[in-house]
């Protein structure tokens, strides 16, 4: 057993707890990789965090250490030189992250996505031989460029309009033409725009009458003719997400950039809804730190302040109390949703997936709230983390596809219609 870390007057210090809890078993890659995170987290990440935010810049070091430390393949399979992690692991491992830096967590998302979608979700798709075959080609490429070369991918979602929330086709377009597909579009809130190497680009076959089933997912080399990054960013919070603006003018991708085989991603929207539930587990390593800093800041452990002690006052007692209560309801949510992860769920795995991201979303936010009220003036200054942790868990409930007025919203609905049900004309 390890020892307990002493303070200076032999006292017991307060020792952050695994972001996984202490509830269940964890396999040996899941302890493996999570221990990998937490090092790199509190040895590397968390130190740079301050100034990734202020000067709202794109954590290149951080990228540099998952690189070295093997994180970026997490989900590459096996047999392509992976770690060939499942969900549960994956979004353990983020939320992890998340704990010492918000931005590098929500970034890694979308690079690891990349991966998930072409690997195990597709893997539960219905796809011809032909095209199952050919995928398995084309994604190996892909997966040889992360795990030998140490790309970056990233997969911009949103573009103001109705398609990231699952409502129209996208607006960006692929014209199919010999070799390949002339693009055109953009893509808003890009996360990683100007530093991941290949942008994970959902588009739609330009075609007549094409609907969302006429779905392309296709990944565009950042130095490829065409391929613009525009516009600022000075956001609230996630400041080293750097989610500027795509422009896709006329960009000849060849078909070998296919992450799946044309149409097969509407198939995975309605059948692997949790592919959806991969960014909320930012904001439980978010709500996670916030937690943390606050019982260290009450004990007088944090570095680099003085020790005074404010844990005898009943009203911080209440407020950490609290705080315990809301990290403790979105853990248990977080892990049950994680380990539910399938192909086709049942409507109530479905309905918890939901109420899972709403509730991490929302908690992360009112935990950091009860934090910097019960820390007091300090949680204000830029040197601690609380001020930042306030203002990234307030982006969670704001994102695409599921923000938290959607999330209620397909909730409320399908709680109350079974699939197909229509009302009847009101009678006068």
């Amino acid at each position: 057993m390890a020892a307990v870390p002493q303070s200076p007057n032999g006292a017991s210090r307060y020792m952050p707890p695994p972001i996984a809890g202490e509830y269940s078993a964890l396999t040996d890659k899941q302890k493996t990789l999570l221990e990998i995170a937490a090092t790199l987290g509190r040895e590397r990440f968390a130190p740079r965090a301050e100034a990734v935010d202020r000067d709202a810049v794109f954590p290149f070091a951080n990228y540099d250490d998952m690189r070295e430390a093997g994180l970026l393949r997490i989900c590459v399979p096996e047999k392509h030189g992976g770690w060939g992690a499942d969900f549960a692991t994956y979004v353990m491992v983020a939320a992890e992250i998340g704990r010492h830096c918000g931005a590098t967590a929500l970034t890694y998302n979308m690079h690891v996505c990349s991966t998930i979608w072409s690997g195990f979700i597709a893997d539960d798709l219905d796809m011809s031989a032909a095209d199952r075959a050919e995928h398995e080609r084309i994604r190996a490429i892909h997966y040889r460029r992360i795990v030998e070369e140490g790309k970056i991918y990233s997969q911009p979602f949103s573009e103001g309009g109705a398609a990231a929330a699952g409502k129209a086709p996208w607006g960006t377009l692929a014209r199919k033409v010999d070799g390949g597909y002339v693009v055109n579009g953009k893509k808003i809130f890009a996360s990683l725009a100007g530093a991941a190497d290949y942008y994970g680009i959902l588009c739609t076959l330009d075609r007549p009458g094409a609907t969302q089933r006429d779905s392309m997912y296709l990944a565009v080399h950042r130095d490829l003719p065409g391929v613009t990054v525009t516009g600022d960013w000075d956001p609230l919070g996630m400041r080293g997400t750097v989610s500027r603006t795509l422009l896709f003018k006329d960009v000849f991708v060849p078909e070998s950039e296919r992450l799946m085989p044309e149409g097969i991603y509407a198939q995975a929207a309605l059948r692997w809804p949790h592919m959806f539930a991969t960014l909320s587990p930012t904001y439980m390593g978010i709500a996670q730190a916030a937690y943390d800093f606050t019982v260290q800041y009450l004990r007088g452990e944090v570095p680099g302040m003085p020790p005074v002690k404010r844990r005898m006052y009943p009203t911080k007692q209440v407020a950490v109390a609290e705080m315990k209560i809301r990290l403790e309801q979105t853990r248990a949510i977080f892990l049950q949703n994680a380990r539910a992860a399938c192909v086709d769920p049942s409507k109530e795995v479905r309905l918890g997936i939901y109420a899972a991201h709403y509730t991490i979303m929302e908690n992360a936010n009112e935990i950091c709230r009860l934090a910097v009220r019960t820390c007091g003036g300090q949680s204000m200054l830029k040197s601690l983390p609380l001020e930042r942790l306030y203002r990234d868990s307030r982006c969670g409930s704001l994102m695409l596809p599921w923000t938290a007025e959607l999330c209620v919203d397909r909730l409320g609905r399908e709680c109350l219609y079974e699939s197909g049900e229509r009302d009847e004309e009101p009678v006068l």
